[in-house]
Formats: C-alpha cells, sequence, structure tokens
C-alpha cells in the first residue's frame, strides 16, 4: 500500500502525505493483522474460526480464512453496514447477526466459540495482529523522504494505532503516534486516562469501525505505551472530513476520515502521515456525510 503526497487541498500549508491502506481488494487495512492471525490458529490445528465485527475486520477474517482453506463464523450487530456484510459473503463466510451493536455481537460469538470448542478472533486482543500492523509504520519509514514529526491513526480497539507505535517507538522514537476517536464512542480515550480498560455506556458514531463500547486490556496496555495523544472528533466533523477526502477524490469511510478530522487539532511544523484506513461505506450514508455534513450532530 502505498505513501503519497495530500492533494494540498487537504491540508493547505502542512506537508502532509496519506498512507493509502484502501487500495488493498478488500478496501480496508484489516487483513494485515488477520492473515498472520489465522495462520497461528491454523498451525494450532483449527479448521474454523469465530470473531466478530462491524465489517472490515470480518471481511478481513474471511479472506485470510478463504486463503487459508479455514471456515470463517462472523458475528455482526444487526444493522451493521450492507456493503460490509456483502463483502464479508462475497469472502464465503458464514453471516451470523447477532446483537444490537459490536460488543453484544462479540458476546454472542464468545458463547457460541465456547460451547463448540472452536477459537475465537477478538479484534485487537492478538499480538499478532500488532506485529501484522507495525509493516505499516515499516512502510512509512522506508517510503517518507524523512522521519514524519507525527502519524495520525484513527482509533476503534487500539490494535492499529498499538501495532504502528510499535514499530515507530523502535525505529523512529521521536515520531509522534496521535491517535483519533470518535467522540460518540471514547472508551479508548476514557480507557486510556483511567489507565486501565473500562466500559462505556456512549456509543453512537456512524463510522463503524471506531464504535467500540468495551475496552480490550491487552490494547489498552500497548496504547499506554506508545500513544503520545489522543484526540476526539465529533459526528459532524467526521462527516466533514469525508466530504474533503470526496473532493480530493478519495473514497473514505467514517473511520479512516476522523483521521483527516483530528489533524485539525495537531500541532506540527514537520511532516505529518495520516493513515487511509478504508473506503467501505454505504452509498447512503456516503452521500449523506459528504453533501449534508452539517445534518450530523456536533
Amino acid at each position: 500500500m502505498t505513501l503519497q503526497p495530500a492533494p494540498p487541498t487537504l491540508a493547505p500549508g502542512r506537508r502532509l502525505f496519506l498512507k493509502r491502506e484502501d487500495g488493498h481488494e478488500l478496501g480496508a487495512f484489516k487483513w494485515r493483522g488477520a492473515l498472520p492471525t489465522l495462520e497461528a490458529y491454523q498451525a494450532r490445528g483449527a479448521t474454523t474460526v469465530v470473531t466478530a465485527s462491524t465489517g472490515n475486520h470480518g471481511a478481513a477474517t474471511a479472506w485470510a480464512a478463504k486463503r487459508l482453506g479455514l471456515q470463517a463464523i462472523v458475528y455482526a450487530p444487526s444493522g451493521a453496514s450492507r456493503a460490509k456484510l456483502a463483502l464479508i459473503a462475497s469472502q464465503d463466510a458464514e453471516i451470523r447477526e447477532e446483537g444490537s451493536d459490536f460488543d453484544e455481537a462479540k458476546d454472542r460469538a464468545r458463547a457460541f466459540a465456547a460451547a463448540a470448542g472452536l477459537p475465537l478472533f477478538v479484534d485487537g486482543a492478538e499480538p499478532a495482529q500488532y506485529a501484522g500492523y507495525g509493516a505499516i509504520a515499516d512502510e512509512i519509514l522506508d517510503q517518507a523522504p524523512e522521519p514524519p514529526a507525527a502519524v495520525v491513526v484513527p482509533l476503534g480497539n487500539g490494535a492499529l494505532a498499538g501495532g504502528i507505535g510499535l514499530t515507530l517507538r523502535r525505529r523512529s522514537p521521536k515520531t509522534r503516534v496521535i491517535a483519533v476517536a470518535a467522540k460518540e464512542a471514547p472508551v479508548m480515550v476514557l480507557s486510556h486516562q483511567a489507565g486501565r480498560a473500562v466500559e462505556c455506556n456512549r456509543m453512537a458514531t456512524f463510522a463503524d469501525g471506531l464504535a467500540v463500547r468495551v475496552a480490550i486490556p491487552y490494547a489498552v496496555d500497548v496504547l499506554q505505551r506508545v500513544v503520545d495523544e489522543m484526540l476526539l472528533v465529533s459526528e459532524r466533523q467526521i462527516a466533514t472530513a469525508v466530504g474533503r477526502y470526496a473532493s480530493a477524490g478519495i473514497r473514505a469511510e467514517g473511520a479512516a476520515a476522523a483521521a483527516l478530522a483530528g489533524l485539525d487539532q495537531v500541532r506540527s511544523d514537520g511532516l505529518v502521515v495520516v493513515i487511509v484506513t478504508g473506503q467501505n461505506i454505504d452509498e447512503a450514508l456516503y452521500r449523506r456525510a459528504a453533501d449534508s455534513p452539517r445534518t450530523f450532530p456536533s
């Protein structure tokens, strides 16, 4: 996946590069963590893997399972993105829509996996994911004209920011890692502040890749060590960023747009890299965000 200078209209006056993780056949970055994780499961004798997802993680798990000859069972919350569910189905996974949100779907997946004696792939809890996402940081450092002053990452369950941060701490410790969460899904920020995993009842973001209500302890621990700053952005700011990307010819889903939205709070005169994590968003929602951002709450 490429690192490229951002169109000047995205951030006038800034030295901004985009790390395009949306160019994979699945339209998102999640394959980087899913493939090594499922390879590890297979090495331990697994033939079927269970997971829960709002979309991109499920698609990546299904894609990796198909490549490895495994069966994937994906639990998704009712009301999940139709575009993302179609992507999961295209990879021959079994989809079970259960639960009112991601964390309820994960509870259903956990119960089924335990009863059936199958491995449960919890997104954000597998060390292999972090190593896979660390490759994104390696590519940034190998392709950038100089070490970035900051890398801005969308913050969902924390695995992406954690994996990128671990590699940057090793190879470019002066590069700041800035994670951006939705104000309406702040559990990872609250956990970071508390120094431990907490639960949060507030989770009402249209950026489904950020829609986490229950923090993962492993991710919280990693983020404590590698993230320099956490930012919150509103639904309207995310939608506005979707439109800014659209004007530059880039289709970005809400989670990807959150990082760009957070850029307005980043103070840096040096080179900044924003991760474009994915492009999978239902068309009606995309058009509303791009054309009518003021219809989203501030």
